[in-house]
């Protein structure tokens, strides 16, 4: 049977690493040790690459939701004979509680099937594939325990209910009836290092799981609209983040390609530094700046001590540097598109608006900052002098062209917000020879954008310095304070970017972008809502929010025209999107003081 499109799947994760699972009850992805480790389920990217399914053996509906507040997937079958659900969890620490989650957790998927009514058959095919499917393991049953062994990776299976193993897989079946409870706990472990794989009581994974995550949602208050919306997504981007060093991955998946058939398919599970700090801001309007100085000392220690030499713009969750790419040209692809990559090359390239995104985080969160360590006041500093010196320099900009670079304007923008933040911090991070210096290069980035970066055959600031092209990355520019949304060239920047780049409420990063690019969406409707057009702002939110799947997660685009979710899942950039979008939204009402929107978004479960 073939996995389903990426939007029919739901996100558990325990801080280290994440799994997807469909509506048909199929894992199809999971890579325990950590979320850039090779998959132990992968049939997300090839029917053949692994996958664990537990499903009604004739046909079924199925609905799902989270269990309030949490990240434990609750999914109900529905048959002619009966009914019957599945909860799954990945384990936390157990205990562990609010910004404990995710630290230690011990690397299980616990599933838990209840029969509701009548009699369900249900059958369970598990079939683990290690190394994104390179490795068929050994599967052999000890005293209840399916173990399966391959290369680096061990896994051990528990069920309550019998399965017989074959080569490679094994399944079994049962039938889940009114008041019957079916236990499937599965642990993973190195081979030869760390002992057996943990196998805790499934209905304990889940009570602990259950809590963790509540015991995090309730330290986090967002007052604002589209409350539901917001603190869901901000749950998603909690869930995304590697609880060692504290690091926010881009995505949990890699090669879920941004067109279908297409080759644009890269790997997203790793920590950029412009989706971290955006990820700080978001977490910030969303009522969770609770760990700004942890997050600060780890880009601080990834990054090292910096001089001249170019910010490394992304890393492993572990601060790691070398991220090379290479095919894994074994598997077939997410509906066949090619190629399968794994690691992401972009980490060579120079990205001067990280300078920016990092110190406007910084500036936000200054409070939290204070006392600032020597780490974090070097790196503020080493920023600060790296925009001063680079803002003339070409770059591949932040959608990471692969080919020439360009001075483009999103560029120079972010490098005027480097150094503006740095100036307003003063001499917590420099001395006055540099707050001198760095206003003058303030100044000179401002000029230029405002004389180069303007396009009178366009009528609109375009994409890069000299081009006639429109970008909407350039949307940013009364996001970070560089002109008000209401200045006359930037409205009609705004109309013009809308005009020509937005369908059904989508807009694309650039005119042949082949899908909606929802970040860039959600940018469009805070600048609605920066120029004080609140109607319009809310009526393109209220759109976009009917975009999410019925989980209320987002993949990285939508396709214009059918509504499939497409890129990498879930995709943090998105949902940052949205949490700054309905704070700009709120705060804007609170300006005018209009009245709250009408509710909008998924419903969560019970």
């Amino acid at each position: 049977m073939r996995t389903g499109r990426i939007s029919e799947h739901g996100f558990l994760a325990d801080g280290h690493s994440a799994a997807l699972v469909d509506t048909a009850g199929s894992v199809n992805w999971w890579c325990p040790p950590r979320f850039d480790a090779p998959s132990v389920f992968g049939r997300l990217l090839d029917d053949a690459a692994g996958h664990w399914s537990i499903r009604p053996v004739g046909e079924f509906t199925s609905t799902r939701s989270y269990l309030d507040d949490t990240l434990v997937l609750r999914t109900v079958f529905t048959t002619a004979t009966g009914t019957a659900a599945v909860t799954d969890a990945l384990a936390l620490e157990p205990g562990a509680r609010g910004h404990r989650i995710g630290l230690r957790s011990p690397r299980v998927l616990a599933r838990v099937v209840e029969g509701l009514a009548g009699e369900v058959p249900m059958r369970v095919d598990y079939a683990p594939r290690f190394e994104y499917g390179r490795v068929n393991a050994y599967l052999t049953e000890t005293d209840g325990v399916i173990g399966a062994t391959g290369g680096g990776c061990r896994l051990e299976l528990r069920a309550n209910v019998p399965l017989t193993c074959g080569e490679g897989a094994a399944c079994g079946r049962f039938t889940a009836r009114a008041g019957s409870t079916h236990h499937f706990t599965l642990g993973y472990a190195p081979t030869y290092r760390g002992g057996a794989p943990a196998l805790p009581d499934a209905d304990q994974v889940l009570a602990d799981a259950v809590a963790g995550w509540r015991s995090w949602a309730a330290l986090h208050q967002y007052d604002g609209d589209y409350h539901d919306l917001v603190r869901r997504s901000a749950m998603v981007v909690q869930g995304m983040t590697y609880g060692p060093s504290g690091a926010v991955v881009a995505a949990a998946t890699t090669s879920i390609p941004e067109e279908l058939g297409g080759d644009r398919n890269y790997d997203y599970r790793y920590v950029w530094l412009r989706d971290f700090s955006l990820t700080l801001q978001a977490l910030w309007l969303a009522a969770c700046p609770d760990e700004a100085d942890r997050q600060f000392t780890w880009v601080a220690r990834a990054m090292g001590r910096i001089d001249d030499e170019p910010v490394p713009i992304m890393y492993g969750v572990e601060g790691e540097r070398d991220l090379t790419e290479h095919d894994l040209d074994h598997l077939a692809g997410y509906a066949g598109s090619r190629p399968v990559m794994v690691g992401n090359d972009a980490w060579r390239q120079r990205q001067t608006d990280v300078l920016g995104e990092v110190l406007d985080a910084a500036w936000l969160m200054r409070h939290y900052l204070d006392p600032m360590s020597a780490d974090v006041r070097h790196l503020l500093h080493a920023l600060a002098d790296q925009a001063a010196e680079q803002w003339r320099r070409p770059d591949a900009g932040m959608w990471e062209a692969r080919g020439t670079e360009r001075h483009y304007l999103s560029s120079k923008v972010q490098c005027w917000t480097a150094l503006d933040r740095a100036v307003r911090f003063g001499p917590r991070i420099g001395e006055p020879a540099d707050l001198a210096r760095w206003a003058a290069a303030r100044d000179e980035v401002r000029a230029a954008v405002l004389r180069r970066g303007w396009n009178d055959r366009v009528g609109a600031y375009t994409g890069a310095f000299g081009s006639d092209e429109l970008d909407a990355s350039v949307l940013i520019m009364p996001l970070v304070g560089f002109l008000p949304a209401a200045d006359p060239r930037m409205r009609a920047t705004i109309d013009l970017v809308e005009r020509r780049l937005s369908r059904n409420g989508l807009l694309r990063r650039w005119g042949d972008d082949p899908a909606g690019f929802l970040i860039c969406s959600f940018w469009l409707a805070a600048c609605l809502a920066e120029a004080g057009e609140l109607d319009r702002a809310r009526r393109l939110f209220a759109q976009l929010a009917g975009r999410v799947n019925d989980l209320g997660l987002y993949a990285e685009q939508v396709d214009e025209t059918t509504g499939e979710q497409l890129g990498n899942f879930p995709q943090a950039f998105s949902h940052i999107g949205l949490i700054d979008a309905a704070g700009r939204i709120t705060a804007a009402a609170a300006r005018l003081g209009a009245r709250p929107p009408v509710p909008t978004g998924f419903m969560e479960g019970g």
